[in-house]
């Protein structure tokens, strides 16, 4: 059983992965793998662990060029699942196992994206034997229709590893002993949403001297987050860590973890944070409140209202038994419902479908 997955963003994100986790999943249960990605990309760096073969082929040329070159990787490796994110992606492969006359591919939709098939999408559905992956069952529902000429849809949810999450030791924190920190998880999207995170931060620091804010993801070290918490008077209490190496570890210092991120960022957010046991909050919107139970878990935030949102936290700041109580409903709510052998259970039931050899159309 043989599975490639196609993946030329070039930041590791989501949906980079979500592919890393099924690719290990697959490869311990005897699948044999391989990964594509953009050479030397943060991508090609973080699947360089030697779980699976990795592949860097370059970008140049157009679609048709690329579908050539990976036409020979199908081959070579008799491929038969191939998994994409994008229509460019489901094109380029579809092509490849047009030429080689072999496999499928399956597209993965991200979190809360909901399934749009262009020009690209409609060709590769021609091209080649196709299926789509959804994360989640509201997604499927929102664009399962879109995907009638294809194989049938699985629901493959995100997942985490909770022992992961055990491992990671928290530092020792120099701050006096009533310091409270909020990590703030972002993505190059969330713009709007992390300026509501400082302005509620300026909002709750003079009566919260111990308060601080870590900012970590894509796009939260940007220039324009650095001048706003200038101009509102908290750069002394707001650290801009970029993406980190462990991410896990800078979360684990957090009292609340505030995701600001969106689709499979903001699923991933979520999960990593209450595996370690951290109430979450995350402005109110259909995806998050698939992941976070309100009240329970974390609270699902008014829609940029600094001023709302400071009052609920400043209650939660005070408040260290309840947020110990979130934090072990979210990690019991995680252990129960979204493991990485859950996510990995789906991937292979798509993979399953896509090698079946009857259901390729190549004379």
């Amino acid at each position: 059983m043989r599975a490639l997955f196609y993946h030329r963003g070039e930041d590791w994100s989501g949906p980079a992965r979500a592919f890393d986790v099924a690719a290990r999943g697959l490869v311990a249960r005897g699948w044999e793998v391989s990964f594509v990605c953009t050479p030397d990309s943060a991508v090609q760096r973080h699947v360089a662990h030697g779980a699976y073969e990795v592949f860097a082929p370059p970008r140049s040329g157009g679609w048709i060029t690329q579908s050539r070159r990976l036409r020979r990787l199908l081959l070579d490796r008799f491929v038969e699942a191939v998994f994409v994110h994008t229509e460019r992606e489901h094109l380029i492969v579809a092509a490849a196992q047009r030429f080689a006359g072999r496999g499928a591919a399956v597209r993965r939709i991200s979190a809360g994206a909901k399934l749009s098939l262009g020009l690209r999408g409609r060709l590769a559905l021609r091209l080649a034997t196709g299926g789509f992956l959804f994360t989640t069952r509201e997604d499927l529902e929102a664009g399962g229709a879109a995907a009638r000429q294809a194989l049938d849809p699985v629901v493959a949810e995100l997942g985490v590893a909770v022992g992961t999450a055990d491992a990671v030791e928290r530092q020792p924190d120099p701050a006096p002993g009533n310091a409270r920190t909020i990590v703030c998880i972002t993505d190059r999207c969330s713009r709007l949403r992390v300026a509501v995170a400082l302005r509620t931060v300026a909002l709750l620091a003079p009566r919260h001297r111990g308060l601080r804010m870590l900012l970590l993801g894509h796009g939260s070290d940007d220039a324009d987050h650095r001048m706003h918490a200038a101009a509102l008077g908290i750069t002394a209490i707001v650290r801009h860590l970029g993406v980190p190496a462990d991410p896990l570890r800078a979360m684990r210092e957090a009292d609340l973890g505030w995701v600001a991120a969106e689709q499979d960022d903001l699923g991933f957010g979520c999960l990593d944070l209450m595996a370690l046991r951290t109430p979450v909050l995350a402005e109110r919107d259909t995806l998050a409140q698939h992941y976070v139970a309100d009240g329970i878990a974390g609270t699902l935030l008014p829609h940029r209202d600094a001023a709302a949102t400071a009052a609920l936290i400043a209650g939660y700041l005070a408040r260290e038994e309840q947020r110990r109580a979130m934090g072990n409903a979210g990690r019991t709510r995680v252990a129960r419902e979204f493991t990485d052998a859950a996510m990995v259970d789906a991937f292979e039931q798509a993979a399953l479908a896509a090698r079946d050899r009857l259901r390729w159309r190549y004379a």
